[in-house]
């Protein structure tokens, strides 16, 4: 199966409650043989609209840690959920919540095909749902970031979402949390040269 392919199934999938919800599916986009792939938790309002992942605040804040802190264009990459549908609480739209078991239950064989096609050097988790997917802990991305971990023989970096970083300071000033990230992307840069 392609990317394509995988695509097209996920487009039709009605496997949890956000079906019933979206306005489209989030496939996901980016670079089908990256050697670097994001993983965040679901769309969020501007995502479901658009179609693409991480485009909404969050989505600009990840791009400029893509191109100005990793020196990569975005189309480089690869970008993709855990969920490919917008969960939101009591599936109204107001306000956007993590997935719960079951959705990420039902979606997840979608993410895990989507990495097993690409088949990056480096993921990197973006906050706590996709570390812990990923990693099948219950570990806090606090504990967890900065360190290098691994998945199916791909070396894993969590770090914090950039929706974290937005209500804990912004891309504004010096804040820990954004020099935790840059820490965190350094690794990276490192691992990626090395590969």
């Amino acid at each position: 199966m392609t990317l394509s392919e995988l695509a097209e199934k996920a487009s039709r999938c009605n496997l949890c409650k956000l079906a019933s919800t979206r306005t489209q599916v989030v496939f996901g986009e980016g670079n089908p043989q990256a050697r670097l792939m994001f993983i965040g938790e679901g769309p969020g309002k501007d995502e479901d609209a658009s179609g693409r992942p991480f485009v909404g605040r969050a989505g600009q804040l990840l791009t400029r840690i893509i191109e100005n802190g990793l020196k990569l264009r975005r189309s480089e990459v690869y970008i993709a959920n855990i969920v490919k549908c917008r969960p939101t609480v009591d599936g109204l739209g107001k306000r956007d919540r993590p997935p719960d078991a079951d959705e990420v239950t039902a979606c997840a064989p979608y993410l895990v095909q989507q990495i097993e096609l690409i088949r990056p050097a480096v993921i990197v988790t973006l906050g706590n749902p996709a570390t812990r997917f990923l990693l099948k802990t219950a570990e806090g991305i606090t504990k967890l970031r900065g360190k290098w971990h691994t998945y199916n023989d791909i070396a894993v970096m969590p770090t914090y979402h950039p929706s974290f970083l937005l209500r804990n300071g912004g891309d504004m000033g010096n804040t820990p949390y954004k020099r935790d990230v840059w820490h965190d992307m350094q690794l990276v840069i490192n691992r990626l040269e090395k590969n």
